[in-house]
């Protein structure tokens, strides 16, 4: 769990922020939303899928099992959860009791000028967001980790089994799944509804496949310990 932390920060926020950083403020690729969302899935498959292979590289010599994978995804989704979705919605409960007990000037009292009219725009966004949207990004996260494992689980027999042609498909379906975020983001897609049912599908198909992958290597696994035994 703690290299599936680490992997996440160092190659999801570090390295993929950097070179989102130069990238995005050298080349106009916002301005054409197809560039965009090919290069910002393709971004994230392979930093995070190179995460997830160089950890599995480290963590054989110590660690067998299906746990390791397992555990790896855990510690990467439950990460990514904390940070991109559940420190925004604590400070959005926080906020929520300070309004609601009517003690908002405590946050804007002593603001002034550009500032104050910052954290109001913030305060007023949530207070204008539908409930319902707080339950979605609860259950966005639900799916989000469970795409997470899945993919660990391909990459890690890419590396515990050799099946190395695993790992470049981990890639290229780590971007397909980010395609409807990154879809929406640019505003080819306007509902998040069909967003989250997108995510939803994807989250069951990568579920799936894993399970497939799993029965198929262990079982490749067994037998080949079997033949080494006789």
């Amino acid at each position: 769990m703690v290299f599936g932390i680490l992997g996440f920060v160092i190659f999801a926020l570090v390295l993929e922020g950097s070179i989102h950083s130069i990238i995005l403020s050298s080349f106009s690729i916002r301005e054409k939303p197809a560039v965009y969302i090919v290069y910002g899935v393709l971004m994230a498959g392979i930093f995070e899928e190179t995460a997830r292979f160089i950890a599995f590289n480290v963590l054989k010599k110590k660690y067998s099992g299906i746990g390791a994978g397992l555990a790896y995804g855990i510690g990467h989704g439950g990460i990514e959860s904390v940070l991109l979705a559940g420190v925004s919605m604590l400070s959005a409960v926080v906020i929520s009791i300070i309004i609601n007990t009517g003690n908002i000037e405590i946050i804007t009292g002593s603001l002034k000028g550009d500032t104050q009219a910052v954290i109001v725009s913030q305060i007023n966004a949530i207070i204008l967001s539908p409930s319902y949207m707080f339950l979605i990004s609860g259950l966005e996260r639900l799916m989000a980790i469970c795409i997470q494992i899945s993919l660990s689980i391909i990459v890690f027999y890419s590396v515990y089994n050799k099946k190395l042609y695993l790992f470049p498909l981990a890639i290229l379906l780590h971007a397909i799944i980010d395609i409807p975020a990154a879809a929406f983001q640019v505003r080819l897609i306007k509902s998040i509804f069909i967003v989250e049912g997108l995510v939803f599908v994807a989250a069951a198909a990568a579920a799936f496949l894993a399970k497939l992958i799993h029965d198929r290597e262990k079982q490749t696994a067994h037998d080949g310990n079997n033949l080494q035994n006789n």
